[in-house]
């Protein structure tokens, strides 16, 4: 009999410690503050910082999902502006991603960091990428985990490949949602699909319907999605300027197909992928040795300064 997705993952977590206990502090920079939240700090390593996708989400999108990672490195969280606990800049429905990109440098610097490691889920793994190729000095390894493609092509298609995926009451909550909606900055239609979608981001649906997301709004985060998809957007040059060495993750079984993984990691000049068999969207709960292995590897235990 073939284990299921949920059995492997509870077995998982049965071999790991018990999640520490985020620590919180607000941190002010570029006019706003930013809830940031963090593990107890690892001596000789370099902090992680990550970035949970979403657009519309804290970080909880990630915590407790990536404590794993705190038995070797302190990891830091921090929720995007206007998003969770942070502050929404004036005019929030002008927002952009770029907006987004730009903070995650000038948090490093008010926290007194002088290096870390960046990892970004989704469209987090956008954001880390934008950061990254802004912040030279200050990123060692960026990790980039299921992550949307460098332009907004693959955005067409995945309604009809979420439908497909799901059966019963699930599709037919999905079915009655127009995604051209989404192009709208109305925070409740955001709020609602990103729920509705979210089993299919699932390659085993029981896990998929085991959880469920915050139903959480944010006019920013709506705002900052709707341009994307409404606009589109391009950031192939972008990030060609990505000088940290560079992990692409990505479930071969998700939504956003893993080739897109490749062709991002072919425009960053140290950049490998590793795909995770049998694992969607979220690897981490649906392959989690293979996920956490992998990531913890590439990162190392230590900071051997490359």
């Amino acid at each position: 009999m073939t284990e299921s997705a949920k059995t492997r993952y509870t077995a998982f977590r049965k071999t790991q410690p018990r999640s520490p206990r985020l620590t919180r502090q607000t941190v002010t920079t570029r006019g706003l503050s930013f809830a940031v939240f963090t593990t107890p700090a690892v001596a000789g390593t370099t902090p992680l910082v990550c970035i949970n996708g979403g657009m519309i989400y804290s970080h909880a999108l990630l915590w407790p999902a990536l404590a794993p990672l705190a038995a070797t490195r302190q990891l830091v969280f921090y929720d995007l502006r206007g998003r969770g606990a942070s502050a929404a800049a004036p005019g929030p429905r002008q927002s952009r991603v770029e907006f987004d990109a730009g903070d995650l440098p000038a948090i490093r610097e008010a926290l007194g960091v002088a290096r870390w490691d960046i990892l970004g889920h989704s469209w987090g793994g956008g954001i880390a990428m934008l950061a990254a190729a802004r912040d030279p000095l200050g990123v060692r390894r960026l990790v980039v985990v299921n992550a949307v493609g460098l332009t907004s092509e693959w955005i067409s298609g995945l309604h009809s490949a979420a439908l497909a995926r799901l059966t019963g009451r699930e599709r037919a909550l999905l079915e009655s949602l127009d995604p051209r909606l989404l192009h709208d900055d109305n925070p409740d239609t955001h709020a609602e699909y990103s729920r509705a979608i979210y089993p299919a981001w699932f390659v085993d649906q029981e896990l998929g319907l085991a959880f469920s997301p915050p139903r959480e709004t944010s006019i920013t985060g709506a705002a900052v999605a709707a341009r994307l998809r409404r606009e589109g957007y391009d950031w192939r040059g972008a990030v060609e300027q990505i000088s940290a060495t560079t992990l692409f993750v990505h479930g071969d079984g998700d939504l956003i197909p893993p080739d897109i993984a490749q062709a991002s990691a072919a425009r960053i000049p140290r950049a490998t992928v590793t795909r995770i068999p049998g694992a969607g969207h979220m690897p981490f709960w649906e392959q989690p040795a293979a996920f956490f292995g992998s990531v913890q590897t590439f990162l190392g235990t230590r900071d051997l300064g490359g």
